[in-house]
């Protein structure tokens, strides 16, 4: 919690930021905790983690058996007060249904946050990966085809802090962050309008992406369908994966063009 506390000042409310950092604090490794495990993992002390849980107890969003705390399903309200307030996740899902059943594959949404990529639409099919994929999960932006596209959009002040700032996170288990590779692999989504990852998430995995843009023509979110990379080859991928693609992601901007204004 000391990056939280240094953002102090008048108007930063330290409570509500531990409280986030309670709820946070769970995950799909650690579903079920305990009070000293809580602490640990936020670096609170035990009388203070006790007494966020407590409080999230009392109001629905964390269980308890005394012992062990976990999340309820009220935690989800929070994010669906994200998602039913923004428009272009209404706006993407008929045009995703319409990818899946005309590529059979499946298809997504998804935004820049921070240094990742966030999930906020998805269709699938129903076939065997490692990687789970739902609305919410994050990976980061450079190992993504969403993730190129979306940085394809930064401004170059913006790209480059994005470049600093991943050379100095931690490197994940899925994929090793090159920025020679990131650069070369953003510009060329810039120049053509489209991004292909191959394999560089999971063995076997091959994804397009293209950006959706606003009426400024500033790239707010990305488009993608992913397939198994035994399922077609690069030259089938670009011929009748890539003007399919192009088109949902026009078709989502018309729409999204459509409803703000």
């Amino acid at each position: 919690m000391a990056a939280e506390d240094a953002k102090q000042g008048g108007d930063f409310v330290q409570s509500l930021a531990r409280g986030l950092a309670v709820i946070r604090a769970f995950d799909a490794a650690r579903p079920r905790q305990s009070l000293s495990q809580v602490a640990a993992a936020t670096g609170l002390s035990r009388s203070t983690s006790r007494r966020f849980l407590l409080t999230l107890v009392e109001l629905g969003y964390v269980g308890s058996d005394g012992s062990r705390f976990w999340l309820t399903p009220k935690v989800l309200d929070l994010g669906y007060s994200y998602l039913s307030s923004m428009p272009l996740t209404e706006v993407a899902s008929p045009h995703l249904e319409r990818l899946r059943s005309r590529l059979g594959e499946s298809s997504s949404v998804a935004i820049f946050d921070g240094s990742d990529i966030v999930y906020v639409a998805r269709v699938q099919v129903r076939r065997i990966m490692t990687v789970d994929i739902t609305i919410g999960t994050r990976f980061p932006a450079y190992a993504t085809s969403m993730g190129k596209v979306l940085l394809s959009g930064l401004r170059e002040a913006e790209f480059e802090d994005y470049l600093r700032i991943e050379a100095e996170r931690e490197p994940t288990a899925s994929a090793r962050f090159d920025a020679a590779a990131v650069r070369r692999d953003v510009a060329a989504a810039r120049t053509r309008g489209w991004s292909m990852t191959d394999q560089e998430l999971e063995p076997g995995l091959r994804s397009l992406a293209a950006p959706i843009k606003d009426e400024s023509g500033d790239v707010v979110a990305a488009v993608n369908v992913s397939t198994h990379a035994m399922r077609y080859t690069l030259d089938e991928l670009h011929d009748d994966f890539v003007p399919a693609l192009l088109a949902a992601a026009e078709a989502i901007r018309k729409d999204l063009s459509t409803v703000n204004r």
